[in-house]
């Protein structure tokens, strides 16, 4: 009996394989990045769980570049939330 599932082993011998990253909101140049970080195409389950990483839910990638304006380092203090207004 073989397994239908997309191991890591199966994603390294199969790279030609068609993948639903555009149903799971990636853009091409994202499924591209992921490649490349993994060196192969990622198994299924790795490319849901890039998928949600890099949501907008999870990453807020329309509001990083608003939040930039703000710097990358806090103030030296204690407290968890800062008022901007």
């Amino acid at each position: 009996m073989t397994s239908d599932l997309d191991t890591v082993g199966r994603a390294t011998a199969t790279p030609d394989t068609d993948q639903p990253w555009r149903d799971l909101g990636l853009k091409g140049d994202e499924y591209e990045r992921i490649r490349e970080i993994l060196g192969r195409r990622p198994s299924n389950s790795e490319l849901a769980m890039y998928s949600v990483m890099w949501s907008e839910h999870c990453s807020y990638k329309s509001s990083k570049v608003h939040l930039r304006q703000f710097g990358e380092k806090a103030p030296e203090t204690d407290a968890l939330l800062v008022g901007i207004g």
